[in-house]
């Protein structure tokens, strides 16, 4: 049974060698997360490690799925709005399926978790930009996502080739809050 969590600040440290070991795995793979073929477990540690602050601080969510035996499958992050007038909004970012878990759900089910958690913390408007013509991008349209625009040449894949990225965007309901007794 895959376990999916929330990570808090305490837990992710303990969470970045698994994270940079399904990060290889996604980018060895040939999906296009900003990173290119050769990317070291070292580097792939580094980056996730970087990314404590904004855990630490609430501008970034991360989420792991792993196994029974601890190891992780997936992983979806949501990066927070800071600005006054962007609070209402967030960034689905670098939803990872290890290649071992595709085809099961747990795209879907990180997907809905974090879509889960932005609706629960008053965020009314999703984003974010995959490559065009990916996997990912008809995940995303199935997930009835609504596509804003294509931007050609905006990112080079593992193996450097620039291609053109796809803008996503989702409208959230508001969450009703809790009515007091």
């Amino acid at each position: 049974m895959i376990r999916t969590v929330l990570l808090t600040p305490a837990e992710f440290a303990s969470w970045t060698p698994s994270l940079g070991d399904l990060l290889m795995d996604v980018v060895d793979g040939g999906s296009s997360l900003g990173f290119l073929h050769g990317l070291t477990r070292d580097e792939a540690i580094a980056w996730w490690n970087d990314l404590a602050p904004a855990v630490a601080d609430g501008s970034l969510a991360v989420w792991a799925a792993a196994d029974p035996s601890g190891r992780c499958l997936g992983t979806i992050s949501l990066g927070f709005g800071t600005m006054p007038n962007g609070r209402h909004r967030a960034e689905v970012r670098k939803l990872m399926v290890h290649s071992a878990a595709r085809g099961q759900g747990l795209g879907r089910t990180l997907l809905a978790a974090a879509e889960r958690t932005a609706a629960e913390r008053g965020i009314t408007l999703l984003v974010l930009d995959t490559e065009t013509g990916s996997p990912a991008e008809r995940f995303y349209r199935a997930a009835h996502w609504q596509q804003a625009g294509t931007i050609p040449d905006y990112a080079a894949d593992p193996a450097g080739v620039l291609r053109p990225t796809t803008l996503f965007y989702k409208h959230l309901a508001r969450q009703a809050a809790p009515v007091a007794s």
